[in-house]
């Protein structure tokens, strides 16, 4: 070898140059297989995954709602008009019944009054009868009839006016009921709108509760109702649906229902929160797990496994059971869907379902 061979030798590309021929030569010659270690029966990209059928079964309508108890009815007893408290009728917390004496005003202003519309009243009875046997004997005209008989029903209407301001002197319940706090004294001046105290009906109770708008179309009067609250635990009361609103919120999407409670020992009060849940027989429809929901910008979706293709398909979610959800739209009976592996797998990917690998058999006893 010459001296120049061996100084070309020393250059680092040719060094470099044999140095990967050796390498080709030990390989024997051939590249690596770029396909090796792909599953052939799975496709080139097939992600592995593992789905669930959709079922069709029976699903409980079950509703759990928060709801505030109400009386059935209930006003706060106010005056008609500015006037003088000179006695009251009732103690608080008393149960009445409609029409039974509260309060009592001062109606020396309006007896007056009352008696002198009668005096007048008389008068023009008197006047009239006169007049109409004038006019019998032709001693009077029509017109003059006519004027006397206007002032009489002019009499009669001022005495039923004075009748009913000396009624309003006298402050009645109007309906059967427990009276609240009394808020004011004997001998205070009450205006118009000044609460006296409050009235309540609450041998039935009212609870108005909001529901998802997905319940609407088995929300019906009479389906059983059960509340709860926290002043009595581990106690229950039973009621029904009484009626459902005609209008859906439109921020919410909710609806109100209201449900009646029989209260006959009063101790549900108005203003309680309460718990309240609806139930109905089960009812058929298509289940599939829980964990097979993608949420996404308010919408929700499913993965479903065709083919060894996926599909994602927006559905609408109805009834919920622990672990499982109704699928009103969007899928069939017997479709598969991704439960695990959904963060792998896009619309219209390859995928193929996850084998599990055979227990493993227990070893034969060697004789």
């Amino acid at each position: 070898m010459t001296e120049r061979l061996r100084r070309s030798l020393r250059r680092p590309w040719v060094m470099a140059l044999l140095a990967t021929a050796c390498s080709l030569s030990a390989c024997g010659g051939r590249a690596p297989d770029a396909g090796a270690g792909r599953s052939g029966s799975a496709g080139p990209e097939s992600v592995a995954v593992v789905t669930a059928p959709v079922v069709e079964k029976p699903v409980a309508v079950e509703v759990e709602a928060l709801g505030t108890a109400r009386a059935n009815e209930a006003v706060e007893i106010t005056s008609k008009a500015a006037n003088t408290v000179v006695a009251a009728r009732f103690e608080e917390g008393q149960l009445v019944r409609r029409g039974q004496l509260l309060v009592e005003l001062d109606g020396a202003q309006a007896r007056a009054d009352l008696a002198a519309a009668q005096a007048a009243l008389a008068e023009s009875r008197s006047a009239y009868a006169r007049s109409k046997d004038l006019f019998t004997q032709q001693a009077l005209s029509q017109a003059q009839l006519e004027t006397i008989e206007a002032t009489l029903l002019a009499n009669e209407a001022r005495v039923a006016a004075s009748s009913a301001r000396l009624a309003d002197t006298q402050v009645r319940a109007p309906f059967d009921g427990r009276v609240g706090l009394r808020r004011v004294s004997v001998g205070a001046l009450v205006n118009p709108g000044t609460i006296i105290t409050t009235l309540d009906d609450t041998a039935t109770m009212k609870v108005d509760f909001d529901v998802p708008e997905v319940f609407l179309a088995v929300l019906n009067p009479g389906l059983s109702v059960t509340a709860r609250s926290a002043a009595y635990t581990g106690e229950q009361f039973d009621g029904e649906v009484e009626s459902v609103d005609s209008r859906v919120d439109p921020v919410t999407r909710s609806i109100k229902v209201r449900a009646r409670l029989p209260n006959p020992d009063g101790r549900l009060r108005p203003g309680m929160f309460l718990t309240v849940r609806v139930t109905r027989d089960p009812l058929p429809g298509l289940v599939v797990p829980e964990q097979a929901l993608v949420p996404e910008r308010g919408k929700t979706y499913l993965f479903v496994l065709a083919g060894g293709r996926i599909a994602r398909r927006e559905v609408s979610v109805g009834r919920r059971t622990p672990g499982e959800v109704e699928i009103t739209v969007g899928v069939a009976a017997g479709e598969r869907v991704v439960i695990e592996g959904t963060q792998k797998v896009r619309d219209g990917s390859s995928a193929h379902e996850l084998e599990t690998a055979p227990p493993a058999e227990p070893p034969v006893a060697q004789p």
